[in-house]
């Protein structure tokens, strides 16, 4: 490939780009080099330019294509040296452009609230009643009229504290740059290490007058608190002693003195009597006054008990649960919890919408009443309806179908949230959209727990039920419509008519600033929750889960909008969790009328000898694990033995999405059966419409165990009587915490429910044949016999909740802003605060497999870098914990500067190996510094030699059938040493 490198270097940057790029490329010009080059070399160069890198480098690379087209490639340094495509800005002028000249000048007695020179207290009053309106809207209850109030309150008063003299100095001397679209509206670079943001300053302005409020209970003082506080995302600060509002009381007098504060409070009582003129002026039944009368009569006695009420008092918790609450309490912290994150994405949405306007517009708009105006622009035309109404000709009308819209139609009269408990098979896709279509929908969230669900649904949706609607898939990795070949445009997100996702995009409307507004819509459309008992053991999510049901319930009767759909629907967590009643849940019978079987089997798991995963298979067989190593040693064991497919989560992206489709072809109903055995973890257990002859799995809990019986004999069409084999150790039987598997079922919170469910099984089958609606009978049965107190169900389920809320209460959800410049680049990140787990970017060398007794370290990595900037990497991750515990993180330390000089670990001292492991695990949140938890050859060679090999280093192992996917090579021990080893 022919590259051009030019550089717009400054200072000493200059000789230090030009030493890197001379090496690689001829000089054409003072500041322009091109060449020949591989994709190797210019991904070095790339490296070495980032080595050196400072504010004053600026240098870009563009690919030549053709005679008469260039494509940029990359930047490194500063971006603001070329526009979107590369050009270097040619012109420059001192004076005023004219679409640049101010048209309206600041009034010193006047206070603003942004650099548009917005009235703060128009600015104010726009968003309270915005915000109140949007809660009436989306919510459109009576019952919650008290807190309509608090958000019209809160709207209003949430930037009292942008009275501020040193904020008001600032915003008096015009625009500089364009604000972040974060609704702070600082537009310079300025450091609140040691002065209140303008929430913190509202919060403490509130605190100071609330004695003087009128007719307010605690509650909703507490939710008025929680947004003056929350409606900003809390700043990162390297000394954080800003902990309560009496902390940034102390720093607000030392920096502004106590004659100013005098002042300010004069402002806060003014300002409030101009917000309630203009209240009363835009509709005459609501105003503030009766609420917020403040007045500054006895202000020496305010001070005094501000002072002594709040000295000890910490800012408003973002989430606020305890380890001690019981299923009751919790539930309640729940909704009072998930009331927050509505009020405050109402006060949020509008502040924003309001922000956009200028202050021309904004003054505009109150005086002629057209505030609602703004709400209008919101709603988008959908034809939906249509399309879901072409679902039911595409069936014939037969018993199936009529019993299906007869669910439907239950499901739709429901008061409440309604449940579908629908047997595998059973349709429950179809039932989700004929519900769909009697509620009236013009938009759906389908939303998943995991992506491979997303994938199945998603291609279920285009290939059979709708593929004329605008079928939307948006997950992290996959951000499609309508096909796998057409990528949706970053302008288009979340705009499809059926938008299928997993629930973490979701959850980022109630953890984070940035998404906050997203919540809006999704309480406002119909929501079918797919496969929703997985986040039941899952920790964190199994909270925040119950917020999302618990806001679409404040919705009133009959239009909560929302479905829950699942085979297995935990009746436990529905009636002590989420408050729904069982008359809530509807079940579908089902029309699977073959006969089922289940054999379990004693095996010791640490030999292969008699282990039931490491025997061949053939004749459609699924041989379903708890972990995707199981699986892998089993494929390996017996890939050249059996016609094998290996599918589980440690694949890199592409081979994930490619492995995915072939599984699914082949195995669907009149697939192509290209393969006689799927060895997988349990990524396809659920929402994958496939079918197997024969099936072995892992003991494991009720719902995993339904869910995986629901791919055998999927569609009925087996004559012989299907059987399901369970493979379980006597450690899983005994509900003890030893051996891999019963340890794997413990993490996931379910070992006690697994437990009693197989004694539960041998009590009531004892070995026999039954119909699969007679199992979902027995299903329901142990949950009734489990309702109660210390029962194996509710030890577990607490475990869970307990975890969820010790990685709450370590502010995991809690949105933090730190300021950061704003780039084109849309390279993966990890967020510090990620719900899933603390990951990290990871690099693999290869191992080629083909002779597990003899594994063949391939000179080569799994994936390479990106060329580009907005390429997404084909990458791994990997828990950070395993890393640890492996001892790689200190190996990479005392490797990886020698291997790649141009990684930040390079200049650290080798005395320092704290300093170095802190560097690499921080910079592997980004894919451009991934953790090599192996090394290729060449790389060894640098460093010692292929003798420093760590022992238990992980590799992207393949061979010539497929890709197997991230081992480490010591696993492979019990294939070679077990007394069965070939």
């Amino acid at each position: 490939m022919i590259v051009t490198f030019i550089s717009q270097c400054e200072k000493k940057a200059i000789p230090r780009t030009r030493r890197v790029l001379d090496a690689f490329a001829d000089r054409i010009g003072d500041n322009t080099w091109q060449t020949v080059i591989t994709e190797e070399g210019l991904i070095a160069v790339k490296k070495l330019l980032r080595k050196t890198v400072t504010k004053s480098t600026a240098v870009s690379c563009h690919w030549i294509r053709g005679r008469r087209r260039s494509e940029l490639l990359w930047i490194v340094g500063n971006r603001n040296k070329f526009n979107n495509i590369g050009v270097v800005p040619v012109n420059s002028t001192q004076k005023d452009v004219f679409m640049d000249v101010v048209t309206m000048k600041a009034k010193q007695d006047e206070f603003y609230a942004n650099t548009h020179l917005q009235p703060l207290a128009e600015h104010s009053f726009a968003i309270g009643y915005l915000a109140q309106q949007l809660f009436k809207t989306v919510v459109d209850n009576d019952e919650y009229d008290n807190l309509s109030k608090v958000v019209f309150l809160a709207g209003c008063l949430h930037d009292l504290g942008k009275l501020d003299p040193l904020f008001q100095e600032w915003v008096k001397k015009g625009k500089r740059k364009d604000p972040e679209d974060d609704g702070q509206h600082i537009d310079v670079k300025f450091t609140f290490d040691k002065h209140p943001r303008h929430n913190e300053v509202s919060l403490l302005l509130f605190n100071f007058f609330e004695q003087q409020c009128k007719g307010l209970n605690n509650r909703q003082k507490e939710s008025l608190q929680h947004i003056l506080y929350w409606h900003h995302a809390k700043p990162y600060r390297q000394n954080d002693d800003f902990t309560g509002v009496y902390k940034a009381y102390e720093y607000l007098i030392k920096n502004i003195q106590v004659d100013q504060f005098e002042i300010l409070i004069q402002r806060t009582s003014d300002l409030v009597k101009r917000i309630n003129n203009l209240s009363k002026n835009y509709y005459a039944n609501e105003s503030i006054e009766k609420h917020i009368d403040w007045n500054i009569d006895q202000a020496q006695e305010l001070k005094d008990n501000f002072e002594y009420q709040f000295k000890s008092k910490y800012f408003p918790e973002f989430k606020h649960y305890t380890n001690t609450d019981s299923i009751d309490i919790l539930r309640d912290k729940v909704r009072i919890n998930s009331e927050h994150n509505l009020l405050r994405a109402c006060v949020i949405s509008a502040d924003r919408l309001i922000s956009k306007l200028s202050a021309q517009d904004l003054m505009e708009y109150i005086a002629e009443h057209r505030l609602d105006e703004l709400l209008d622009s919101q709603e988008t035309l959908s034809n939906l309806s249509e399309h879901l109404n072409n679902v039911s000709t595409k069936f014939p009308n037969s018993e199936r179908t009529q019993k299906q819209n007869e669910i439907a139609q239950q499901l739709a009269d429901l008061r409440d949230i309604a449940v579908l408990a629908g047997p595998a098979g059973c349709g429950k896709t179809k039932i989700a959209l004929e519900w769909a279509k009697l509620k009236n929908a013009k938009k759906i969230f389908w939303i998943c727990p995991r992506v491979q669900v997303c994938q199945g649904i998603f291609q279920e949706l285009t290939e059979s039920y709708l593929p004329d609607a605008k079928v939307e898939i948006f997950t992290g990795e996959f951000k499609f419509t309508n096909a796998w070949d057409k990528v949706t445009p970053e302008h288009e997100y979340l705009s499809g008519e059926v938008v299928v996702t997993t629930i973490d995009q979701i959850l980022g409307s109630i953890v984070t600033h940035s998404k906050v507004d997203s919540l809006i819509p999704f309480i406002d459309v119909h929501v079918v929750f797919d496969e929703y008992h997985e986040y039941i053991g899952m920790e964190i999510f199994n909270i925040l889960f119950a917020e999302l049901i618990a806001n679409k319930n404040m919705r009133k009767k009959y239009e909560k909008n929302t479905l829950l759909v699942s085979a297995t629907p935990h009746y436990s967590y529905l009636k002590q969790v989420l408050g729904l009643h069982q008359d809530d849940v509807i079940a579908m019978p089902s029309f699977n009328d073959r006969d089922y079987k289940i054999e379990f089997i004693d095996y010791d798991e640490s030999v292969i000898e008699g282990n039931p995963f490491y025997q061949v298979y053939d004749g459609q067989t699924f041989i379903i694990s708890n972990t995707a190593l199981t699986a892998q040693l089993g494929f390996i064991y017996q890939k050249n033995q059996e016609q094998s497919v290996l599918f589980h989560s440690k694949f890199k992206r592409s081979d994930k999405k490619y492995w995915f489709n072939e599984v699914y072809e082949a195995f669907k109903k009149e697939g192509t059966h290209k393969f006689d055995v799927l060895r997988s973890g349990p990524i396809v257990q659920a929402s994958l419409n496939i079918t197997a002859k024969n099936m072995l799995t892992e003991m494991t809990s009720p719902e995993n165990m339904l869910q995986r019986l629901g791919r055998l004999d999927r569609f009925g069409e087996s004559e012989s009587l299907n059987v399901l084999k369970v493979a379980i150790t006597e450690n899983v039987k005994n509900g003890s915490c030893k051996g891999s598997s019963a340890f794997f079922l413990n993490q996931l919170n379910c070992l006690q429910t697994t437990k009693a469910w197989y004694d539960f099984l041998q009590d009531q089958l004892a070995g026999q044949s039954f119909k699969l609606s007679k199992l979902y009978q027995l299903y329901k049965a142990f949950h009734t016999q489990q309702d109660q107190e210390n029962s194996a169900i509710f030890q577990d389920m607490q475990k869970a909740l307990k975890k969820s809320i010790d990685r709450i209460n370590n502010k995991v959800t809690e949105p933090t802003k730190v300021s950061k410049p704003k780039t084109t680049e849309r390279k993966s990140k990890i967020s510090k605060n990620s719900l899933r787990g603390d990951s990290r970017f990871v690099q693999l060398a290869k191992l080629n497999l083909n002779d597990y007794a003899k594994p063949v370290f391939e000179n080569e990595y799994a994936y390479q870098p990106p060329l580009d900037d907005t390429t997404e990497y084909d990458n791994l991750t990997e828990s950070l914990n395993i890393i640890q515990e492996l001892g790689l993180i200190n190996f990479i330390a005392q490797k990886h500067g020698n291997i790649d000089p141009s990684h930040p670990v390079k200049g650290i001292p080798e005395k320092k190996q704290k300093s170095r492991c802190m560097v690499l695990e921080n910079y592997a949140r980004d894919a451009d510094f991934p953790l090599y938890l192996s090394y290729i050859e060449d790389d060894l060679n640098k460093v010692g030699g292929t003798g420093v090999r760590h022992p238990e280093a992980i590799y992207y192992a393949v061979c010539d059938q497929q890709p197997i996917g991230s081992i480490t090579l010591d696993k492979l021990h019990i294939l070679t040493t077990s007394p069965e080893g070939k």
